[in-house]
């Protein structure tokens, strides 16, 4: 590979900021542009940092085309939240006063949520994209399984010490 440096200095700046990244990935793309400037082969470069020829060409060849910016993590694509700004803060109000009596459940579920989102927010979500909501609010989904309000404790260890001697052997 032929690659000069775009602009004076810029094989220094790409062994500087390779000392400072953090992120591996990144870090090779830098290293990998370096090395071209360098004179060092594809395979040397290869083998130096443990990536295919396929890493070593791309980035260099970016960095031939784009500088030391055509390195660097770009935006990736993804789907944008249908339920975001005051909508979630009213989800958010809905969720933390607890299920009504309306909604005929002790507890609030996924599809429970995306109920009231289609009710109450006028927004059709699968139920993914209610996990992920929940997840970007600050909810978590492993929570201890409630306990119902009528549950009686006692009869419960009365079962277990007197009914149930083989369960008492485990």
């Amino acid at each position: 590979m032929l690659i000069h440096e775009r602009a004076t200095g810029d094989l220094k700046t790409l062994l500087a900021l390779a000392r400072r990244e953090r992120d591996a990935e990144q870090k090779d793309r830098f290293l990998a542009a370096a090395h071209a400037i360098e004179r060092m082969a594809t395979l040397q470069i290869q083998r130096a940092l443990a990536r295919s020829r396929g890493f070593v060409q791309r980035w260099v060849y970016a960095y031939r085309d784009g500088g030391i910016e055509a390195l660097r993590e770009k935006p990736r694509g993804g789907s944008t939240p249908k339920i975001t700004g005051p909508a979630a803060e009213r989800l958010r109000a809905r969720l933390d006063a607890g299920p009504r009596e309306s909604d005929g459940v002790c507890t609030l579920r996924g599809k429970d949520v995306r109920r009231i989102a289609k009710e109450e927010l006028h927004t059709d979500v699968s139920l993914t994209s209610v996990y992920r909501t929940l997840r970007r609010l600050g909810y978590s989904c492993l929570a201890p399984r409630p306990r119902h309000e009528h549950q009686d404790l006692e009869a419960q260890e009365t079962f277990k010490t007197h009914s149930a001697p083989l369960l008492s052997a485990r």
